[in-house]
């Protein structure tokens, strides 16, 4: 980790254009960012660029790493999402971490990555609100889970032994939290939580982030819900989930990855009755066939997700694996429909 960051700076104002758009509509988040990549077709000189051309490791299907060495493929992901509806971009730093990140040997490199990052999504969406300025375009700067679990060993011979501890994990989240930061993210979101422990490592994390920026950013949360059993990997019921989550003001919660929309319903039904904050979902497109590959289409997919925007359940929408911009710009059609779930009286949300 760097010893000192550049100093960083946002406008406040954003943060309150973020809510009052949130009061005015369903926001539409965007869909996958490595369903996209991939019809790019991409090689290994793609993924080193200039900036990784010596690199002693092969850097192939380290998408975040493009963000450095191919910024043109990320900002025209995201600027073919925000044409199609989306009101927020994530930015390409599901595996920014430097743990995730040792993976390829490019640890040095995660703060970079995570500024650059934002930074392409920030550009997109400032061109795209230039054109619609009655509609405000938002960045949202992707915390994933890493590729290590603070709750779980992965040695079944060894059940106490962990892989990661706390402190590394919070070392690691802050990082990317100020890269994101630095970049122009108007969020942090963090998701795809399949172990609560590393989430709330996260969110201490992006705690020391903010007290060593000196301001504060909304916080989205999305956890993972893994099979049937209604749970996360790591054992958690969405209801435990979320008490988990509940200490700090959040702008929203909600789910994403795993599942598609049906399979999701009855754990969003539970984050919509008890939530004090906000509540979101990006489902998959449907589950994915014997091949791996998602054959949910967009008509279908949106008419999948119109159930929860008709019961009131949802303020922010958008899709996961396998979703494209067509897909996103049904979901943005049918969420256009619908108003936003109201925040209880007792609402906790930032």
């Amino acid at each position: 980790m760097p010893t000192e960051y550049p100093s960083i700076h946002y406008d406040l104002e954003r943060s309150a254009l973020l809510r009052q758009a949130a009061a005015d509509r369903i926001l539409v988040l965007d869909g996958a960012m490595g369903t996209m990549i991939q019809r790019h077709g991409l090689q290994e000189a793609d993924f080193q660029g200039e900036a990784f051309r010596n690199h002693p490791s092969p850097l192939k299907g380290n998408n975040d790493a493009l963000s450095i060495t191919r910024p043109d493929v990320i900002e025209g992901i995201h600027r073919a999402y925000l044409e199609a509806g989306a009101d927020i971009v994530e930015t390409n730093t599901f595996s920014s971490t430097t743990i995730a990140q040792a993976d390829y040997g490019l640890e040095a490199a995660a703060f970079e990555m995570n500024r650059c990052a934002a930074a392409l999504a920030r550009k997109a969406a400032d061109a795209q609100t230039l054109l619609t300025p009655d509609k405000p375009r938002f960045v949202a700067g992707a915390l994933g889970p890493t590729n290590k679990t603070a709750s779980l060993s992965p040695d079944v011979n060894n059940p106490g032994f962990r892989a990661i501890t706390f402190d590394e994990l919070v070392a690691a989240y802050k990082e990317q939290a100020l890269g994101l930061m630095a970049g122009g993210a108007d969020i942090l979101l963090i998701e795809t939580i399949f172990d609560t422990l590393n989430a709330k490592a996260a969110l201490f994390a992006v705690q020391e982030a903010y007290d060593a920026a000196g301001f504060e950013l909304p916080i989205m949360i999305s956890g993972t819900i893994t099979d049937a059993s209604g749970r996360t990997l790591s054992g958690q019921t969405t209801e435990a989930f979320l008490i988990s989550m509940s200490h700090m003001p959040l702008f929203s919660i909600g789910l994403n990855c795993a599942l598609g929309a049906e399979q999701l319903t009855p754990y969003l039904e539970v984050l919509a009755n008890r939530a004090t904050c906000r509540v979101s979902a990006y489902p998959n497109a449907g589950l994915p066939n014997e091949m791996g590959e998602y054959d949910q289409g967009p008509e279908a997919m949106a008419e999948a997700v119109r159930p929860f925007l008709e019961r009131g359940w949802i303020n922010v929408i958008g899709g996961c694996c396998g979703t494209t911009p067509d897909h996103i710009g049904a979901i943005a059609r049918v969420a256009a429909e619908y108003a936003p779930r109201p925040l209880p009286v007792n609402a906790l949300a930032s």
